[in-house]
């Protein structure tokens, strides 16, 4: 099980680059050297042996298909104006 302190703490990495959905889910868009960065910070708080970090990447035709159920919406690209 992971430790409640390294959860805290990349809880809080993740949070400033992206918005929590759900429990340890969270939203970003992020370029390939933000992404790089991200990860190396996050290696240095995750135990290899208990924890674990996924980064599913989607494409801009992927985001499209996003459905979901119930509460929720999806995090709007940056400089995205919705009215």
């Amino acid at each position: 099980m992971a430790d409640d302190r390294r959860r805290a703490k990349l809880a809080k990495e993740m949070e400033a680059v992206g918005a929590r959905v759900q429990g340890s889910v969270f939203e970003a868009y992020l370029t390939h050297k933000e992404l790089a960065e991200v990860v190396r910070r996050t290696q240095k708080i995750l135990d290899g042996k208990e924890d674990s970090l996924r980064v599913y990447m989607l494409c801009a035709e992927c985001r499209k298909k996003i459905r979901i159920y119930g509460r929720g919406k999806t995090s709007e690209p940056p400089g995205a104006v919705v009215l």
